[in-house]
């Protein structure tokens, strides 16, 4: 059965690139590269999927960093806060500074 499956493979193998032989020059140079940009577009994608997967992991990891640094303390050493909070939102003393007339 596997004998048979890859004497068929290396038949078609070999039809294809006797074909290949019988074109043109020009035209040949023309389908081998469209085969080499497909074959490195096969190479991409794999390599891409093959890649997705950690740079969703990471992209967690540095999401949890941020939300673990958004529910942290303050923004000074010590934790303490220098600003008044309403609810959720954070109001700096430096917001407080009286405004330049116009």
């Amino acid at each position: 059965m596997i004998e048979t499956i890859l004497a068929s493979i290396l038949l078609a193998v070999c039809l294809v690139l006797l074909g290949r032989m019988m074109l043109k020059p020009r035209l040949q140079q023309r389908v081998d590269a469209a085969v080499r940009r497909a074959v490195q577009a096969c190479r991409r994608s794999v390599s891409s999927a093959y890649r997705w997967r950690s740079f969703r992991k990471q992209a967690a990891r540095a999401a949890e960093e941020a939300i673990r640094r958004a529910r942290g303390p303050g923004p000074h050493a010590g934790g303490a806060w220098d600003g008044d909070r309403e609810g959720n939102v954070y109001k700096p003393k430096s917001f407080k500074r009286p405004r330049k007339p116009h």
